[in-house]
């Protein structure tokens, strides 16, 4: 799923603001740092997941039999080759 810059900028300004509220938590750089940090760690798991995502797909597309996006054998497909890609990576 493709996330808008506004809508990752936000997710990471809540995430430096939530850790932030937490007493057990010290910054030891500001808190834009911190932010662009977690902006960057967000960027690299959403291309992760497009990664697999794709390589899902590629599986499917690569069946002998035509799969049609949307059906129950296309999901069950999508969801085992999926689960593959991510243990493959160790997530």
């Amino acid at each position: 799923m493709r996330i808008s810059r506004d809508k990752l900028n936000k997710l990471a300004h809540t995430v430096a603001d939530t850790l932030a509220e937490i007493p057990e938590c010290d910054f030891l750089e500001d808190r834009n740092t911190i932010r662009q940090e977690a902006r960057k760690a967000l960027e690299k798991l959403l291309l992760e997941e497009m990664k697999i995502d794709a390589a899902a797909r590629q599986k499917i597309a690569s069946q002998r039999k035509i799969i049609m996006e949307g059906s129950q054998e296309w999901d069950i497909l999508y969801r085992k080759y999926y689960n593959d890609e991510v243990k493959k990576l160790g997530l």
